[in-house]
């Protein structure tokens, strides 16, 4: 098989070699238990690299679960209680599932009725939150069962984690108009006239002499 993906059919295996070598490119053996096997003429670094890019793509992809187990007495005091029962929540909360085991001992096992109360308990406690998987079932002095997120619950949690990241978008400010402007210009003065002057005393003729 040429680069283009061309069938070049049945060729000797130097024939391909000088090919390959004439395109500056690798014979790389595809279907070796074919009769005759298949090769194809390619770039086989660039091939080891768009495959390791694809698997790594692939595993990011992949979501992982973990499962934690988390352990109760028949008779657990109510602070240790509370304690436990807000790491299952929120081991819970990051998509992960929980096994909740009680454990018995000396003559507790007696008294299994105790063991599956509390049980009952953790699942009416985290209701809405997260259903039971699998049934409790005792193992030896163990009663356990499987619990995992409620898949309605982790919808809403999911569409509100994505709501937050969602820039929110604000309406522009709004621009105020700036106000007219009047001008106003001024009046001119009214020329007044200067005052008149008062008019000149009449002068003094002077008296002839005898």
């Amino acid at each position: 098989m040429d680069a283009d993906g061309s069938q070049m059919g049945v060729v000797s295996l130097e024939a391909a070699l000088a090919r390959a070598a004439e395109q500056g490119l690798d014979l790389v053996e595809i279907s070796p238990m074919a009769k005759p096997p298949v090769c194809k003429i390619m770039d086989y670094g660039k091939f080891k690299y768009e495959m390791k890019k694809k698997a790594n793509e692939s595993k990011k992809k992949q979501v992982v679960v973990k499962v934690k187990e988390v352990k109760f007495r028949p008779k657990t005091d109510e602070h240790d209680y509370g304690f436990k029962l807000r790491n299952v929540r929120e081991f819970l909360e990051e998509g992960n599932k929980a096994r909740i085991t009680i454990m018995f001992r000396g003559r507790e096992i007696t008294h299994k009725e105790l063991g599956q109360a509390v049980l009952t308990r953790i699942l009416q406690e985290l209701k809405g939150v997260a259903i039971m998987e699998q049934s409790p079932r005792l193992e030896g002095r163990q009663l356990f069962m499987m619990i995992a997120p409620d898949p309605k619950w982790r919808a809403q949690r999911e569409a509100a984690a994505r709501k937050e990241q969602k820039p929110a978008t604000s309406p522009a400010p709004a621009v105020a108009k700036p106000a007219p402007v009047v001008t106003t210009m001024p009046t001119s003065a009214t020329p007044t006239a200067p005052p008149m002057a008062a008019p000149a005393a009449p002068m003094e003729q002077p008296k002839p002499t005898p």
